[in-house]
């Protein structure tokens, strides 16, 4: 894994600062989201991939390319959080001041 974070570093740190920036620009929706069937399906697909990969059943060049799917799909779900929370708190603080 240090191997990829090395090699593929700044790809990480762009899909990190994509995903913050999607989740800044993004407009907070009070919607009902996903629906409970769609949000299982989800979850069990993303499930089996970390699972392939932690069992390393996908050999050569298939597996590596997984993982690396994996590692940028996690950096930019963490981007789309901390962008998300930290336009949240700008607006919230701003709110307060009104």
């Amino acid at each position: 894994m240090m191997v990829m974070a090395n090699f593929y570093g700044g790809w990480l740190l762009g899909s990190l600062l994509l995903g913050f920036a999607a989740g800044w620009i993004s407009v907070v929706q009070r919607g009902d989201g996903l629906s409970k069937n769609a949000g299982m399906g989800i979850a069990g697909v993303a499930a089996v991939l970390v699972g392939l990969s932690l069992a390393r059943i996908v050999p050569g060049r298939a597996g590596y390319w997984l993982d690396l799917f994996l590692v940028m799909i996690a950096a930019y779900l963490v981007g789309c959080v901390i962008g998300s929370w930290l336009r949240y708190w700008v607006v919230a603080r701003q709110m307060k001041g009104n």
